[in-house]
């Protein structure tokens, strides 16, 4: 095995890093395979372009007959580009995408052939929804689903197949996909954010959420992750002793780009150009062999679809540079984990950003309306946000010293907080002329001066204002932008509605002002929500029970965090909204905890097979080799060999111990992993979670120290040293 181990190393060192010459510039590949706006100018018809841009601004239906145009003309824009296939993309709830490839190629009459694709294909078809994730909404003989055209995201060509971004529902209408609740939420916060933006401008006639990721990944060599098969199937290290260096000494975090690693990128970065992805960082992490991928701000849906299409891109491109992509939260233990990071804000169809402050007192009431309604729904629904980034991998980076603890919580600075504390005291009711002068240049006014020396960010924070946008740190990086984002967008949808409520009760009512009702109502808010608002360390001990004596929830696992998404409470918003009904949110909550589930048992049956089949035999191995010593040395000693043999006696007994214990601990984890099994629902993931899941750490315990303890040339696992700190 060392040798296995030694030959992929060698390999990954003599391999030669060629720069690929780019030719054009950025700008000129950008969306080259993107159906985006030029290419429906060049191939459309004047009616046709109309259309799709009405279906996309104001969710106009679109014409059978105009759909058959549109669909010739995407066909002709599809082929021209080197297009074989089509293909409905979507994200159904696995957490990935999926597709099926049918060609434009049809047979007819006379034994010849053409490409042929018309609207019926573009705008519906129907795979088989019975191997996806449903949630017992229908049985597993009712297969059939329907994927729709989503207008709103372009079809772009990936490979030689043209992708059309769809939508996933269930024959009675369900979702069961990602994107259909985004989207319902994307709708719900436009229209209540557009009724109160009226207050301060009757031109804006559109608000749309956007969303900026920045993506935290590990390359490690393929070969070396190859000869780990619990990162081949897991997609973490389930064992490992710590390298001797790690990352104490910070060299890695925006260090220089390794060339092997810079090649990988730079041939990324070319693809993500041609289907439209707008990335612009990349940076060394705080990790060994971590690194980072960011794109410029996009529409809501654009940019969860484009960071599901990253992540495929991501792992065929790494394969050609012979590297493994890791996502996972949390795939070596010791060293930071993996995020990302969802800045959200709110914009208007005028370029107004909403949590931006303008240069006028008007303006700025406007920011404090968003970001002070936005504090109030994230301290209303902290618990369904807590929910949404749930997962057995964020379970192992959440509080860990290293990302936002499990407590959600909104920082804002110092500044904007004393803002809000004068804000607080504002005079209840009518304002004399005076109080409002007062008000609007002493408080409101000087907040585009105090947000330019705003610049630091609370990195324990998980929900910070960073200038003019929310920055939502605790979301894991195998995680799907799109739940976290239903979640956000549904909460200040509803905020947003309920604020203008109060504010109509008090103009039309109490007879106050506008501004005036404005500011009564958000004094209010500003009081009621006070207790989500925390500057200090997140992941101090203080903090927890500071936080408990606030009311804030604490749930440190994924089965107590995912109650919060059936709560008749966090059902009802989601229905008020109009975004996902009982039937869907029962079926995702079913959903996420089998998925739990099952991550810990595929995890607990990998460690007792390395640990049974790779790790005991070898250790054995090495016992064998100490015993043969023993016996040598009291040959030669006679019954003053223990003087001389001690330490390899002492080390069979060590090696003895930790292999009693890890067969005791696998013998157990089965037992406990069989009675999980026997339940269902929140009984089965809580028992894998209480009962089976402590066993990877207790066995991993054993099988580390056994690491140190063993030669390294029979050491069946490639070590930490290798996988991290490969070039």
């Amino acid at each position: 095995m060392a040798t296995i181990r030694f030959n992929a190393l060698q390999e990954t060192l003599n391999r030669v890093p060629v720069l690929v010459e780019e030719k054009e510039r950025r700008s000129q590949l950008y969306a080259k395979y993107v159906f985006n706006e030029k290419a429906m100018l060049q191939y459309m018809t004047a009616e046709a372009y109309r259309s799709v841009r009405d279906a996309v601004e104001f969710g106009h239906k679109i014409d059978r007959k105009i759909a058959d145009q549109i669909a010739v003309s995407m066909k002709d824009w599809a082929l021209s580009k080197g297009a074989t296939h089509y293909t409905h993309w979507f994200q159904p709830l696995t957490g990935s995408t999926a597709e099926k490839h049918d060609a434009f190629f049809e047979t007819i009459e006379g034994g010849n052939a053409m490409e042929l694709f018309d609207g019926g294909k573009l705008v519906q078809q129907e795979p088989d929804a019975s191997s996806f994730p449903h949630g017992g909404i229908r049985n597993t003989f009712e297969a059939r689903g329907y994927t729709a055209w989503d207008p709103t995201s372009p079809a772009f060509i990936y490979d030689t197949t043209l992708c059309i971004p769809t939508v996933f529902v269930a024959y009675t209408g369900e979702a069961l996909d990602n994107k259909t609740p985004l989207l319902r939420a994307l709708q719900a916060v436009d229209d209540a954010a557009t009724a109160v933006c009226k207050y301060f401008d009757k031109n804006v006639t559109k608000v749309s959420a956007t969303l900026g990721w920045e993506q935290e990944y590990f390359l490690i060599d393929k070969a070396l992750a190859a000869s780990r098969p619990d990162i081949m199937m897991t997609g973490r290290t389930l064992l490992g002793h710590a390298s001797a260096k790690g990352q104490q000494l910070d060299d890695h975090y925006f260090g220089s780009i390794p060339t092997r690693i810079l090649n990988f990128m730079r041939d990324l970065e070319q693809e993500c150009m041609l289907l439209g992805i707008p990335v612009k960082t990349r940076h060394n992490e705080v990790a060994p062999n971590q690194f980072e991928v960011a794109p410029i701000f996009e529409e809501a849906n654009l940019a969860v679809d484009h960071n599901s299409l990253l992540m495929d891109l991501m792992k065929k491109v790494s394969q050609k540079h012979n590297f493994k992509v890791l996502f996972h939260e949390k795939p070596f233990k010791g060293i930071n984990g993996s995020g990302k990071h969802n800045n959200w804000s709110l914009s208007t169809n005028t370029g107004v950003n909403l949590l931006s402050p303008g240069k006028t007192p008007m303006k700025n009431l406007q920011f404090l309306t968003f970001f002070v309604n936005t504090i109030k729904a994230v301290y209303e629904y902290e618990e369904l946000i807590r929910a949404s980034i749930a997962s057995a991998g964020n379970d192992h980076r959440l509080g860990a010293n290293e990302a936002p603890p499990a407590i959600i919580s909104v920082f804002i600075g110092s500044q904007l907080s004393q803002v809000l504390d004068e804000l607080e005291n504002v005079t209840k009711g009518k304002l004399s002329p005076k109080e409002k002068t007062d008000l609007k240049l002493n408080i409101i006014g000087k907040i585009p001066e105090i947000l330019l020396d705003n610049t630091d960010r609370n990195r324990t924070s998980p929900f910070a204002f960073t200038g003019n946008k929310f920055e939502l740190r605790a979301v894991g990086s195998w995680s799907n932008c799109a739940g976290p984002m239903t979640v956000l967008n549904t909460i200040i949808a509803k905020q947003l509605k309920d604020f203008k409520v109060e504010v109509d009760k008090l103009v039309d009512g109490k007879g106050l002002k506008k501004d005036e009702a404005v500011f009564n109502v958000l004094r209010e808010y500003i009081k009621a929500s006070k207790d989500i608002r925390f500057e200090g360390d997140g992941y101090g001990d203080s903090w927890e029970k500071e936080a408990k004596k606030r009311g804030l929830s604490n749930h440190r696992t994924t089965p107590e965090a995912l109650k919060a998404k059936i709560s008749d409470k966090n059902i009802a918003v989601f229905e008020e909204m109009k975004v996902m009904n009982r039937v869907e949110l029962e079926a995702r909550h079913e959903i996420e905890l089998e998925e739990y589930a099952k991550r810990i048992q595929i995890e607990s049956r990998v460690l007792g097979d390395i640990s049974r089949n790779h790790v005991i035999p070898t250790v054995i191995q090495y016992q064998n080799t100490l015993i043969e010593n023993v016996k040598g040395l009291k040959e030669i000693f006679g019954n003053d060999y223990q003087k001389y043999a001690s330490e390899q006696i002492d080390l069979i007994k060590r090696i003895s111990n930790h292999i009693v214990e890890i067969n005791s601990m696998i013998e157990d984890m089965t037992d406990q992993r069989k009675k999980a099994n026997k339940l269902s629902g929140q009984k089965n993931a809580e028992a894998y979670c209480n009962k089976v899941k402590p066993y990877l750490e207790d066995i991993r315990y054993h099988v580390d120290k056994l690491e140190l303890l063993v030669d390294d040339n029979l050491w069946p696992l490639t070590k930490y040293r290798e996988l991290l700190f490969t070039k």
